[in-house]
């Protein structure tokens, strides 16, 4: 075997040993669980994927029917369904759906995304405490 072969199996290895560190989740966002939950009709989904190795965190946020344009949005945490907490980590450009981001996690940070600690909170100037919430599950 050559050494060119050698290094794509080891290359081929690395990438598929990488991808299994990967964690896929999820939230469902509404008003309902905002806290204190709001009259909103709007709803929105988050499609989340974050990578042990790299400690990266990749999101799809996709929201409709909100009040007006959204002001701000973040992962909030650490704090179960039902309970508010501060800003963990920033989802900028959340103006219009859908919003596309990244952000590298400390090991506490990923404690809490991946032990359904963290929930998305998309603001608007009618919902200035928040709009819609959805917490963020495997």
């Amino acid at each position: 075997m050559n050494k060119s072969v050698i290094a794509v199996f080891a290359l081929g290895a690395v990438a598929f040993a990488g991808s299994a560190n990967a964690e896929k989740l999820k939230a469902t966002l509404d008003g309902k669980a905002e806290v204190p939950a709001t009259t909103s009709s709007a709803t929105g989904t988050a499609d989340l994927n974050y990578d042990a190795a790299s400690k990266k965190l990749s999101w799809t946020v996709t929201y409709s029917g909100l009040s007006g344009p959204a002001t701000a949005a973040h992962f909030h945490g650490p704090a179960e369904a039902g309970k508010n907490a501060g800003v963990a980590v920033p989802i900028p450009n959340a103006a219009s759906s859908p919003v596309k981001g990244e952000a590298t996690l400390t090991d506490a940070q990923a404690a809490d995304l991946l032990g359904g600690k963290y929930y998305i909170n998309i603001h608007t100037a009618a919902n200035p405490g928040g709009e819609i919430r959805g917490q963020v599950t495997k």
